[in-house]
């Protein structure tokens, strides 16, 4: 013998529904009024464009890819093993990490 609470898996107003509606959040007209509609919104509807950040993340990504291998390969650094071809290379990785996030946040 079940009821209906068992086999819908637990009571309708239990706090893991995840959405609990709020009148006060909306306006007359529907629309919402608190600052969550801006978080929600698409975003391809943002005025993005490449500018001078994307070239510079692409310079960096050159950099990263292309220039530090090679200077690592033909002039390696005179340390020892693992400071030069491992902890090294780290550099521009974390460069490439730093720009990356940098160019692709927006204020």
């Amino acid at each position: 013998m079940s009821s209906e609470t068992d086999d819908a898996g637990g009571d309708a107003g239990s706090s893991s529904d995840g959405y609990t509606h709020d009148p006060a959040a909306f306006g007359a007209d529907g629309e919402r009024v608190d600052g969550d509609a801006d978080r929600s919104g698409d975003p391809a509807d943002a005025d993005r464009e490449f500018d001078w950040r994307g070239w510079t993340l692409v310079g960096v990504i050159f950099f990263a890819f292309v220039i530090a291998p090679i200077v690592t390969y033909l002039r390696p650094p005179q340390l020892p093993y693992f400071p030069a071809l491992i902890a090294f290379p780290l550099l521009p990785a974390l460069g490439l990490g730093v720009v990356a996030v940098w160019a692709t946040t927006r204020p």
